[in-house]
């Protein structure tokens, strides 16, 4: 009768198989082990040649690195749970990205300044299809130092008037921006004064500049209506300091200039070829109208579009939009300065400004308006044909096919 505990002998291990079968030979008992099943048991002592009858992890008859012990497989290393880790970091980056993009909106909204209201505006024309956005450069030295102002070859004649006008339409058509010379030659209806509340019952025929000299920005957009026929939806304003410094916040603006310039008056100085220009440079260029523009004012409009729709294009990228440390500085830089309407939304706002990138990279028009010839007091006169043809494909929200000649 065999006496080890767990069926061990001489000559078989605790499964019965010989041990010489394994070129194993008989040890001498000494010691004690934990038998199998837990009962005790003893060792033969320490030999090199010992075989306990455990595998080092191989499974015979079967595949893989998986062991077996007295109870079943059994890993070498235990397996990791990381399902929910994972989704718990997952569902974290999006809490932080949904809370940096919430946080950033209400920053960024808080920072317009919306002081235009669009609802005072008499008489206003049929709304259209689309949307009409009437964007204004002027020349408000306000929050500049004397030493800004000097830099910037700006003066400093008080107040401020309209350097630049636009009015950027975005529909399925696709976006169309046309400039309005601040020269054009224009009727001035009767309006009623947007702080006085005093009515000026006179008709005026003037230089378009002139209405946002007499009463700001609700005259300009009622004689842009009143000459266009077209509903202004919303209105966007920026000034010398604010411009200069939004181009100054990305980097500067890379232009490829057609021809040397050089002008005292707008402090313009560069040469002929593609370049970077940053917040100084960039306002003597758009503000330029003695050399190099050709027609002087229309060929500064040009200028003007060019160098907007390449601003758009530079900044509404995902290396500016992404990067909070270039983000948060760009639109610091240009919602401090820039005065909206009222009903202006950053949603809106966007939207106007991917439409200025999309004209810029040709899936849109550029023009100016329509100019038949010149005018008295040294004006331009529109093309009243082509502006009716003009203004009724933007009302109905069609492909624009009119062209300017000048």
């Amino acid at each position: 009768m065999n006496d080890w505990p767990g069926g061990w002998n001489d000559s078989h291990d605790r499964y019965g198989s010989p041990r010489a079968h394994r070129g194993v030979p008989p040890q001498s008992r000494g010691g004690y082990e934990p038998g199998y099943g837990g009962q005790p048991g003893y060792y033969d002592g320490p030999s090199a040649d010992y075989d306990s009858g455990y595998n080092t992890g191989q499974v015979y008859g079967g595949s893989g690195d998986r062991g077996y012990d007295d109870y079943g497989p059994y890993d070498d290393v235990p397996r990791r749970r990381r399902g929910p880790r994972f989704k718990t970091v997952v569902i974290s980056l999006v809490v932080i990205v949904l809370a940096w993009g919430i946080g950033t909106y209400f920053w960024a909204d808080s920072k317009l300044r919306r002081e235009v209201d669009l609802s005072i505006v008499e008489k206003r024309p049929e709304a259209g299809q689309g949307t009409n956005y009437l964007i204004v450069g002027s020349d408000s030295r306000e929050g500049m130092t004397a030493q800004q102002k000097k830099d910037l070859h700006t003066g400093s004649a008080e107040g401020k008037r309209t350097d630049s006008m636009m009015i950027l339409h975005v529909g399925s058509g696709g976006p169309t921006l046309v400039s309005l010379p601040r020269d054009s030659w224009v009727t001035i209806p009767p309006f009623t004064g947007s702080e006085s509340g005093k009515h000026f019952d006179r008709t005026q025929q003037t230089k378009l500049n002139a209405a946002y000299a007499q009463d700001g920005a609700t005259l300009l957009v009622r004689t842009v209506e009143h000459n266009t026929g077209l509903k202004i939806d919303h209105y966007a304003e920026i000034g010398f300091g604010g411009f200069a410094q939004i181009v100054d916040s990305v980097g500067g603006v890379e232009m490829n200039i057609p021809q040397d310039i050089k002008d005292k008056n707008s402090g313009a100085d560069f040469k002929k070829g593609k370049q970077t220009l940053d917040g100084k440079q960039a306002l003597s260029f758009v503000r330029n109208r003695h050399a190099g523009t050709g027609d002087s004012d229309l060929g500064r409009t040009k200028n003007q579009q060019k160098f907007l729709a390449a601003l758009a294009n530079q900044t509404a990228t995902p290396s500016t939009v992404l990067n909070p440390f270039r983000l948060y500085p760009t639109m610091g830089a240009g919602l401090d300065t820039l005065v909206v309407d009222k009903d202006m939304s950053l949603w809106s706002l966007g939207s106007m400004f991917f439409a200025m990138k999309d004209v810029n990279s040709g899936q849109g028009k550029r023009m100016n308006m329509p100019i038949s010839g010149p005018a008295p007091a040294g004006s331009l006169q529109w093309d009243k044909a082509k502006v009716q043809q003009l203004t009724q494909q933007l009302k109905n929200d069609e492909q624009v096919t009119v062209t300017s000649t000048r």
